[in-house]
């Protein structure tokens, strides 16, 4: 091809693409008398942020009249699903600020509202329609509100909606909402204690929504209590050994974790590490800091657990030829994990509470999700059902120790079942037999024939009797 038939060409196209343009630019834009500036929900979860569908709601929809029209009518209309039924419209109409004198009737007809005005409303106003009582489909989504209008044109196409994000009506929901309508939970409902602590529409809403929050609270201390039982021992082995200078770096760790609120610990290691450009995510670093603060408190545990040991068993070690390590990991040790088993039991609990503490520098922890759900409802509830979570765990973790306790205190009496008052068993019988026995032949071993015992060796053995 020729470079003229080829300039050609390209002109025919440019040509063309140009003619494209201009006529895109000629054709007249679709243009709405009524332009729909928005439509929104109030949400309808209890204790909750979010619009359910299938539950009773509102809906407020506004639109514009435009420069030159006036609309007599608008009709809103829902997805499949969506209900109107049972609904009441407030009908508002405004110019700027001030309210105008527009009034009308609604009609509701399943997924449709059809509102009359009784008089045109004139260009330059706001009509805003406050649908109380409508509901969106029950499977959730986003939902857009659609419809149509009438002015001196006739019925003219309502620009759709922004989408409005809905979520599924789920069991717990329906649960929820059968509780709303019974008139139990209303009267409950209706003392103001009850109502702010323990309302049982916000309860059950609650233990869903806060599960998150607490499952995190066991993974931080699960995984920061192995940390800081080898932390802790590390620190009581330094405060007994016979270095002045360990010993004295032990004592003001110990001492100085132990006399701090863990508050303030957490402080100034989520807002002073930041500043030295140590950059630690939040739950790992909420895990230092409860590892850190526990392992000041099981040091001082673990240093009275080893020094309660009688100090005959390490002579009795130190006789059989076994060095300071051998006799403290296979003697020592052994027995004093045994005997701090329930402090550091209890130490758990402490440390598993104090997880609580993390919501004031935005951990996600279960306290956390309390607190903005209870800014959320305006309800106390929510900290109610945080404190059942905390005793789901802490209630067992008690009777173990108490189990543990009362195990040990039956080692410690020798295995065999306590005695009742005024009983004794039958080896204690048999020793007190022999040793009267044995009493006896001593007192009589000598005696003639015709000579009485001595007094006192009778008279024991009438008390005895």
């Amino acid at each position: 091809m020729s470079r003229f038939r080829r300039g050609h060409v390209v002109a025919r196209s440019c040509l063309f693409v140009a003619l494209l343009l201009a006529a895109a630019l000629l054709m007249p834009s679709e243009a709405y008398a009524l332009t729909t500036n928005k439509a929104t929900a109030r949400p309808n979860e209890n204790g909750g942020s979010n619009v359910i569908g299938g539950l009773a709601t509102r809906l407020t929809w506004e639109g514009t009249v435009e420069d030159g029209e006036s609309v007599s009518s608008v009709t809103l209309v829902l997805p499949e699903g969506g209900t109107f039924a049972g609904s009441s419209t407030k009908i508002t109409a405004l110019d700027g600020l001030d309210r105008a004198a527009v009034d009308g009737f609604a009609t509701a007809n399943d997924n449709q509202l059809v509102v009359v005005f009784s008089q045109p409303v004139d260009e330059g106003l706001l009509i805003r329609l406050e649908v109380e009582g409508m509901a969106f489909p029950s499977e959730g989504g986003d939902v857009v509100v659609s419809g149509t209008y009438e002015n001196a044109s006739g019925t003219q196409q309502l620009a759709d909606s922004k989408p409005i994000s809905t979520i599924a009506n789920t069991s717990l929901q329906m649960l929820v909402a059968t509780l709303d309508e019974m008139e139990a939970v209303q009267a409950w409902n209706s003392n103001p204690f009850l109502g702010m602590f323990f309302k049982p529409q916000l309860l059950v809403t609650a233990f869903s929504s806060l599960l998150p929050g607490w499952l995190l609270c066991l993974v931080i201390v699960v995984v920061a209590y192995p940390f800081a039982i080898a932390l802790g021992l590390v620190f009581a082995f330094m405060k007994i050994s016979r270095h002045r200078l360990v010993r004295a770096i032990a004592i003001v760790y110990i001492n100085v974790l132990r006399g701090t609120p863990l508050f303030l610990q957490i402080y100034i290691m989520f807002f002073g590490l930041p500043m030295m450009n140590v950059n630690i995510d939040n739950n790992v670093l909420g895990v230092i800091v409860i590892a850190i603060n526990a392992s000041a408190y099981l040091a001082e545990i673990f240093r009275a657990g080893i020094q309660s040991i009688p100090q005959g068993q390490y002579e009795a070690a130190s006789s059989l030829g076994m060095s300071y390590f051998q006799t403290m990991f296979n003697i020592i040790l052994p027995q004093t994990i045994r005997r701090v088993i329930p402090t550091v039991t209890s130490d758990f609990i402490t440390s598993y509470k104090d997880t609580s503490l993390l919501s004031s520098v935005g951990v996600m922890e279960l306290m956390m999700f309390a607190k903005n759900l209870t800014s959320v409802s305006g309800n106390m509830t929510p900290y109610v059902a945080a404190a059942i979570f905390y005793l789901i765990v802490t209630l067992p973790l008690i009777k173990v120790v108490t189990y543990i306790e009362n195990r040990m205190a039956h080692a410690e009496r020798g295995g065999g079942p306590r005695p009742k008052a005024g009983e004794r068993s039958a080896v204690e019988e048999a020793a007190s037999d022999d040793l009267a026995a044995a009493e006896l032949s001593t007192h009589f071993e000598g005696l003639g024939e015709g000579q009485l015992a001595p007094v006192p060796v009778f008279a024991r053995m009438a008390q005895e009797v």
